[in-house]
């Protein structure tokens, strides 16, 4: 990153067409992974599903860190970070009015939105273990747990109003969980000159895709979990078999999803929106990356989960878990890249892409930052609802 600024953008290797190539496929990537706390907690909370329990503190905390790491790539995209406060209007004095069209300005204030919100509904939870905490503590930690309990003594008034406020910022949390990836899908759906872009089903597709992304996230990060914590008495088989069953029902519907974008790209005939379409199917190596994400996002995973002793399998399930998160990956890879190689405005300047040196490190290390916060939150607070 500091390479970045010194040198500017050149050294991340965007060459034109292909600009933000790894940046945006990561941003999308992580904004998806962060649908997942919603889905399990705030959904699975208002359907009374008793056997979340154990798995929605993770899902939320996974939620917060790579919300918060997706939130840094318009930093990486627009170079000068330190301008980064120009598409807000904060002063009148200059003149100076954002465009309200740009996806600069749509993307920080929906992830800023959901992350005020995700972190607004972890805390609220945290709270009554926040306070076991300091009720077994002592010094500067008992200091600090008393301030962030609040008060909390467990009277049965502050129950009630505790699981009130969490139904409640349940059930407003869910449009802001749908809005902040259609507004992310509606990013590329308004960029008219790039094709293979702007398809009306993008919204439900990316949102289905997310939340497909993101429980498998939390699946993987649970069972690490519960070997690295020794939560074998917590995070049982039951619990790997209901998430598989989740996660076929939702993988099915995905693939839906994906079948019309296909065919909607298609439809038409037109003769750039086929080039591109052959570019991504039958063209080396994306044929082949296609392919790869076909069988590890959908094909291995679902064919897996149909059989109950792989749903209660931690090593099993953390095999296909990983697979389908390898997979959506690659499918946001497979929508941007081949897209921007393929812009009908620049066809005189069709080129390949080579991702550089820079991008991969700083795609390798948002993995590690979004690890680093989930195990540091581990840390300092129970990552499993006491």
């Amino acid at each position: 990153v500091v390479l970045l600024v010194v040198k500017g953008l050149g050294v991340a290797g965007i060459n034109r067409p292909v600009y933000w190539g790894i940046f945006l496929v990561n941003f999308v990537f992580w904004v998806g992974i962060s649908h997942a706390g919603v889905m399990l907690s705030a959904i699975l909370r208002l359907s009374k599903a008793e056997w979340r329990r154990p798995a929605i503190r993770a899902a939320e905390v996974l939620t917060i860190f790579a919300l918060a790491t997706a939130g840094l790539h318009p930093f990486f995209h627009v170079g000068r970070m330190w301008r980064m406060y120009w598409p807000f209007p904060y002063d009148f004095q200059r003149g100076i009015w954002p465009n309200v069209r740009s996806p600069l300005v749509w993307d920080p204030s929906a992830i800023l939105t959901y992350l005020t919100s995700s972190a607004l509904f972890v805390y609220l939870a945290l709270i009554p273990d926040i306070a076991v905490a300091r009720d077994r503590s002592v010094g500067l930690k008992h200091t600090i747990y008393s301030v962030l309990a609040m008060g909390w003594r467990g009277t049965p008034s502050q129950w009630k109003l505790q699981i009130i406020a969490g139904f409640l910022l349940s059930a407003l949390i869910l449009p802001v969980f749908v809005s902040v990836h259609s507004i992310v899908s509606t990013d590329f759906a308004m960029t008219m000159a790039v094709k293979g872009w702007h398809s009306t089903v993008f919204a439900p597709y990316f949102v289905i895709g997310a939340v497909h992304s993101g429980v498998a996230a939390v699946i993987t990060v649970m069972i690490f979990l519960r070997y690295l914590f020794h939560w074998e008495d917590y995070i049982r088989p039951d619990h790997m078999d209901s998430l598989g069953r989740l996660l076929t029902v939702v993988a099915v519907g995905w693939f839906f999803f994906l079948i019309l974008e296909i065919f909607f790209g298609i439809y038409g005939v037109h003769g750039d929106e086929m080039a591109l379409r052959e570019l991504q199917f039958f063209t080396m190596p994306w044929g082949a990356l296609f392919m790869i994400f076909l069988i590890t996002s959908f094909f291995f995973p679902v064919s897996m989960w149909l059989f109950r002793n792989v749903r209660r399998s931690m090593f099993l399930m953390v095999i296909t878990t990983v697979s389908v998160n390898i997979g959506m990956w690659l499918e946001r890879l497979l929508i941007i890249v081949p897209g921007l190689a393929r812009k009908s405005e620049f066809t005189f300047v069709w080129a390949s892409y080579k991702p550089s040196a820079i991008e991969i490190t700083i795609c390798i290390g948002t993995f590690a930052l979004v690890t680093l916060g989930v195990l540091l939150f581990a840390k300092v607070f129970p990552l499993i609802p006491l």
